[in-house]
């Protein structure tokens, strides 16, 4: 079969092998197998390949470049057969060459798609968020424990219960086991801490990371959490709306936080005394909530009202405020 074979009626430039049928490029058949496409394309391309090629007998063939344009020419053709989904693609657009918009999206979808499956792509991702998600939350976790030793308040409460393990007495030994007062103080320091992590729960933003927190397990976890989302909110609508029981204490701190549009880990870092005035205030019921929105309002407007910062920013923006224009007169 010729190399350079006739142009097919209803191909596209720019397609494939442009005006030219792939299965006639490599001098094959459209019945032909795998193998025989391979080995059409191996004798093809030792032939023309542009490090090898020497020229048609008679000096016909037309130079290196006329060679290096068949080379791609064949290797175009290959890529195109040698895979059976892009094969069908290309054997249905030759028995329908006027499905030209079916022919485009088919082609430059295969052409564009990534070469990595996207879900390995998406499970790397959100494993490195993970791991980024889980140091950055210890990292923030350990920042509140040295606060928390620096504090009078729980420092001596941590050296007081350290003395009364027998903790701290350990640290000072004598012969030859006798450390420098640096080793000696970073130990304490280091015991301080330990209690402090034991005996004070750290809530919010700086809370204990937990394994199960990170985007990763919340991923997996979903189906279980909308499952007991569904039985709770079930739950919920027979015990207070149909049979129409009391609210308890954790359901009316629910709603009240609800009504503030508060998270859970925002809420648990609430003191207790404010929790307890909030049920002291049946904040439950709407109407009270609102009476306490208005009262929180107001007593923050007297703040601000008597806050000297926003006394002279009021001053400013009367006096110097942006948009106004003032001309000195020389």
């Amino acid at each position: 079969a010729a190399l350079l074979p006739r142009a097919a009626r209803g191909l596209t430039e720019g397609l494939y092998c442009g005006r030219r049928v792939c299965y006639e490029v490599l001098g094959v058949s459209r019945q032909a197998s795998k193998a025989e496409i391979a080995r059409a394309y191996r004798q093809l391309a030792r032939k023309y390949h542009p490090d090898r090629y020497r020229g048609e007998p008679g000096g016909g063939g037309g130079g290196p470049q006329a060679a290096h344009e068949k080379f791609l020419l064949i290797a175009t053709a290959y890529e195109t057969l040698k895979d059976e989904e892009t094969r069908k693609d290309y054997d249905y657009m030759l028995d329908h060459p006027e499905e030209y918009y079916r022919h485009y999206y088919h082609y430059y979808s295969r052409r564009l798609a990534p070469k990595v499956d996207v879900r390995i792509v998406i499970l790397v991702a959100v494993c490195a968020i993970s791991v980024f998600q889980f140091f950055s939350w210890w990292s923030s976790y350990n920042e509140a424990i040295n606060y928390l030793a620096t504090v009078p308040k729980y420092r001596i409460q941590a050296t007081e219960i350290a003395r009364q393990q027998g903790l701290l007495n350990k640290t000072k030994e004598k012969g030859k086991n006798r450390r420098s007062k640096e080793e000696i103080r970073e130990e304490e320091e280091e015991i301080i801490k330990d209690i402090i992590k034991n005996k004070i729960d750290i809530k919010g933003g700086y809370q204990k990371p937990k394994i199960y927190d990170i985007l990763l397990f919340q991923i997996l976890l979903a189906p279980f959490y909308l499952c007991k989302y569904i039985v709770w909110y079930c739950w919920w609508i027979y015990c207070f709306t149909i049979k129409g029981q009391e609210y308890g204490v954790e359901e009316k701190l629910y709603i009240i936080r609800r009504y503030m549009k508060m998270s859970q880990s925002q809420f648990d870092s609430l003191e207790d005394h404010q929790k307890e005035t909030f049920l002291e205030r049946q904040l439950w019921i709407r109407e009270n909530y609102e009476v306490y929105k208005r009262e929180q309002e107001e007593e923050l407007k007297k703040k601000m009202a008597m806050d000297p910062r926003w006394k002279r920013y009021r001053r400013w923006m009367k006096n110097e405020g942006p948009g106004r224009l003032t001309f000195i007169d020389d």
